[in-house]
């Protein structure tokens, strides 16, 4: 079926970039910077850039990000039209984690207004990684259901808050770097093995409110939130996403302990990777789980 519209997001979906591309779905790559030199976030792109990513993180150099600016936005939007006849609607990633989307919205309307007939529609998908990513994936398979953009904007705009993105931290170095723990609580949480347990509100921010001691009890505790908040429950039938900062053992642990929890999962749960975009505030030892649920709260 030939698509009613074009469907575009950016590189912190953290879904590969190769399924990405067999989705036919356009995106936009963010980039990070260490010690001066630019990266792309290239989602898998080249196979060995993950790789370098944490070797710069082990030789210690300390990554930075910063948000899509308005010109990117315009060049990439002017290049979808360029190739694609139809409207298009782009989900962004979260407000809750850049200012980005607030340059999509002024680059869409800065290209509509030279493309007279052009129809662009912007969705703060209030998500990050994996979370986002599946959003997105499902806004995809709406679209080749024969679903509109309107359709699937009002969709994405209803459903965005009911995707839960609840994770652990095992390493929290840059977590410290970036405010998220101070770091004297960082310290002590270090020398006595605890793990921040923590998730997505409904703004898109991340909210540590939990922690336990060892690795073990931070993936019993995750799965024990994830039963709290998904739809169904047990009985759960949606998809399900695993994501991770280079470690991907406790990942399949996680998995493990998810599967014995929610046997009905639609398909199977994939595991995938955290990308650089994130990981350069993540660090190494992350997991994160992301389910359809109830209304986050704030």
């Amino acid at each position: 079926m030939e698509n009613k519209f074009i469907l575009t997001c950016e590189s912190t979906v953290d879904l590969p970039y190769e399924y990405i591309c067999k989705r036919n779905i356009p995106v936009l790559f963010y980039t990070y910077t260490v010690d001066g030199k630019e990266y792309e976030d290239d989602m898998g792109k080249d196979p060995s850039s993950l790789d370098n990513f944490y070797k710069l993180l082990d030789e210690g150099h300390l990554p930075s990000t910063s948000q899509i600016n308005v010109f990117k936005y315009e060049n990439f939007f002017e290049s979808v039209i360029e190739k694609y006849d139809g409207e298009i609607l782009h989900i962004a990633f979260g407000s809750g984690m850049t200012p980005s989307v607030n340059n999509a919205y002024d680059a869409a309307k800065k290209v509509m207004e030279k493309h007279p007939g052009r129809v662009i529609r912007v969705v703060d998908s209030l998500g990050s990684c994996t979370g986002y990513g599946l959003l997105v994936d499902d806004a995809a398979d709406l679209r080749d259901g024969g679903e509109t953009a309107e359709a699937v904007e009002k969709w994405a705009l209803s459903v965005r808050n009911t995707i839960h993105h609840q994770f652990f931290a095992t390493d929290l170095k840059l977590f410290r770097r970036g405010g998220r723990v101070s770091g004297p609580a960082a310290a002590v949480a270090t020398v006595l093995n605890i793990c921040p347990i923590m998730h997505l509100n409904s703004e898109g921010r991340i909210i540590a409110y939990g922690k336990v001691r060892g690795k073990k009890n931070s993936i019993i505790k995750t799965v024990d939130e994830v039963e709290k908040n998904i739809k169904d429950g047990r009985n759960y039938s949606g998809k399900m996403f695993v994501s991770h900062s280079h470690c991907p053992d406790l990942a399949k642990a996680t998995i493990e302990e998810l599967e014995k929890r929610f046997p009905n999962v639609k398909g199977k749960i994939v595991m995938g990777n955290i990308g650089t975009t994130i990981a350069s505030h993540t660090g190494v030892g992350t997991v994160a789980v992301f389910f359809y649920g109830c209304e986050r709260q704030k």
